[in-house]
């Protein structure tokens, strides 16, 4: 009887062996736009720093990326509370602070201290009172646990030094059914003119968010450069 119950095999939700195993990081030669260190295979890209914040309020940000397209796919709705991760200058987080209405609340979280010095004139300016700039740790989003409705993280994921820590900290802070939202440029796509390491793809995404107690949900499409790929908290 015992001999049959050690050959039944033991079942257990995908994300919990990955989230036991260390973290898949490996150090490389780095290439001129990473910082030498792997993750599931991928070169972890270099941060843009605040010098370049600029790049971030062009205006041909409009119609390059289609925000409008990207925001209106989030389905933010007024009372919700967001998150806005790699704010840099609160270029989303402004806009989700329209959305979710002076009832809800947007934490727009970096981890440059001048680029939320940047953030907070720009809401100043704007008369924004429902965004909290929040400094983040390379491993740590500082967000009260179970109190995010949704939180986005554009063009920023791939930066991330400790990207398995990082997500984790971000799922930790999600309520239940909570989602979290990957925006990324296409890797697939060669039109995209953004540097490699920069770019990811769909499969490199949904792969490293199977370490994480995350469900794909859906795609957000019609983005002229970016893949927007929702996930729900389990």
């Amino acid at each position: 009887m015992l001999l049959g119950l050690l050959a039944l095999p033991i079942v257990v939700p995908p994300f919990a062996d990955a989230r036991d195993a260390a973290p898949p990081y490996a150090q490389v030669r780095a290439s001129p736009d990473g910082i030498g260190k792997t993750y599931m295979g991928r070169e972890i890209a270099r941060v843009m720093g605040w010098q370049g914040a600029a790049w971030l309020e062009r205006e041909e940000r409009e119609a390059e990326e289609r925000p409008d397209l990207l925001l209106a796919g989030l389905g933010l709705k007024p009372g919700m509370v967001v998150a806005d991760i790699g704010a840099g200058t609160g270029y989303h987080a402004r806009r989700m602070a329209r959305l979710v209405g002076p009832g809800g609340h947007v934490h727009a979280v970096d981890a440059q201290p001048e680029m939320l010095k940047l953030l907070r004139a720009s809401i100043a300016r704007q008369g924004i009172g429902n965004v909290t700039p929040v400094l983040a740790t390379p491993t740590d989003a500082r967000l009260p646990a179970g109190t995010i409705d949704l939180a986005a993280m554009v063009d920023v994921y791939h930066e991330f030094e400790f990207p398995e820590e990082m997500v984790s900290s971000i799922v930790r802070a999600l309520k239940p059914g909570g989602r979290l939202v990957y925006v990324e440029y296409r890797a697939e796509d060669p039109r995209v003119p953004i540097r490699a390491l920069h770019k990811m793809s769909e499969a490199q995404v949904r792969r490293e968010a199977s370490r994480h107690p995350l469900q794909f949900e859906r795609s957000i499409d019609g983005l002229p450069w970016q893949h927007a790929l929702v996930f729900r908290r389990r």
